[in-house]
């Protein structure tokens, strides 16, 4: 392949991460703290869930011989809440129980209270008769002794911290966050706040591209190191460059990485490791970086992104995300893809893979944002996800597309 000849998203995902080696480090947290980080070991249950029989519903438990025929009346011998255990079932009688309770000895159903009539000698009749195991929630059902209940490179969701503490496990251990440090370039760049609208010098826009990246890293479990923006001077570029490869797992910069006169980053990176520049074929996104420094700590990686904000925003989302998922060792890289109907037309194929800024309708179908161009930051806070357009493919009304949800590339 010849340095002209843009690489396919697959062939450049695939070579970017080949560089992603887990990083070693494992941290101990609460359970409390470990949401959205990445189990580093096998979670085993030292205890069975549910630990006993219990009830799934508040009712009575009885055996089923003893309420063999519609309309059986039984005495009621014992109640049982939750958290207490009963005595074994006297024969003939029905115990008062209550949802998470532990069966007793002896019954084999539980008949809910709704189906049962409370007599007024405090007897109950009993209006269906119950099969075996009818409401009985099985001791070890859920999890077993022994059982592997979170895997290692699992994302720990609210729900698996609720399952981990479920069997016990107070504190996790997790894959270290990604040290990462973000910086801007271009003179052009004006930080909200520092400038009003009004005093804008012309050519001079606000940096986007800073906040959402910084979200971005934040939400896929990155320690942030944001150095705001360089000047479009090659010193000052070095400089940055060599103070956060000393103290990061990765630089990330937008911007810069072409080959322009004023595109300093290039050069700085090859001056303190090595540099690819590549070209993809995808649209947004064109232009792409990736090398490596060595800070005097270990190879640092660097991603350079391309400075248009949807490029920018693109990029990260099929690239820098699934790089970054890895360096944690997680397992499930790839965001799930919806196969949903298209409710437009898209006549004009591109020769390269192209992401189209869409959104889910109430018809269950997807609606384009009218303007797909690559500066158009707007589209993607209309949106809530990406159609995958395949290179020289167009879109037909009711054609089946696939659409990648922002919920969970942004999660």
């Amino acid at each position: 392949m010849t340095a002209s000849t843009p690489k396919s998203l697959d062939d450049a995902l695939a070579e970017l991460l080949a560089y992603a080696a887990a990083l070693p480090d494992v941290d101990t947290v609460s359970t409390f703290d470990a949401d959205g980080r990445v189990l580093a070991a096998d979670l085993r249950s030292e205890l069975q869930v549910p630990p006993l029989d219990n009830s799934a519903m508040d009712g009575y438990a009885m055996r089923c011989a003893d309420a063999a025929v519609d309309g059986a009346v039984l005495p009621v011998s014992q109640r049982i809440a939750a958290g207490s255990t009963g005595t074994p079932l006297a024969s003939g009688t029905a115990a008062r129980i209550f949802t998470g309770a532990p069966v007793p000895d002896g019954a084999d159903a539980v008949v809910m209270q709704e189906d049962c009539e409370l007599l007024d000698d405090g007897r109950i009749r009993v209006r269906r008769a119950p099969t075996p195991g009818l409401a009985i929630r099985r001791a070890g059902e859920d999890i077993a002794h022994g059982a592997v209940v979170l895997a290692r490179g699992t994302r720990l969701s609210p729900a698996a911290l609720g399952l981990a503490a479920s069997i016990g496990s107070a504190e996790l251990p997790v894959a270290r966050r990604p040290r990462v440090a973000l910086f801007s370039t271009g003179d052009e760049l004006v930080m909200p706040g520092t400038v009003a609208p009004a005093q804008m010098r012309p050519g001079a826009i606000y940096n986007s591209n800073r906040y959402f990246l910084r979200s971005l890293l934040q939400r896929q479990g990155c320690e942030v190191q944001d150095l705001g923006v360089v000047p479009d001077q090659r010193e000052a570029t070095i400089a940055a460059l060599r103070e956060a490869s000393a103290r990061n797992d990765v630089i990330l910069t937008s911007g810069g990485v072409s080959v322009g006169e004023e595109d300093h980053v290039k050069p700085a990176v090859q001056a303190l490791g090595r540099l690819d520049l590549w070209q993809i074929a995808i649209k947004p996104g064109k232009p792409f970086a990736y090398g490596s420094l060595d800070g005097g700590r270990g190879a640092c990686h660097f991603i350079g992104l391309p400075g248009n904000p949807v490029s920018s925003l693109v990029t990260f989302i099929v690239l820098v995300r699934p790089f970054l998922l890895k360096l944690q060792g997680a397992s499930t890289l790839q965001p799930h893809v919806l196969n949903l109907p298209a409710h437009f037309d898209w006549p004009r194929a591109d020769r390269r893979r192209e992401f189209l800024r869409a959104r889910r309708n109430e018809r269950g179908g997807l609606d384009l944002f009218p303007n797909q161009g690559s500066g158009v930051l707007t589209s993607t806070v209309w949106g809530d996800g990406l159609v995958d357009t395949g290179p020289g493919q167009t879109i037909a009304q009711g054609d089946t597309v696939r659409f990648l949800p922002f919920a969970e590339l942004f999660a």
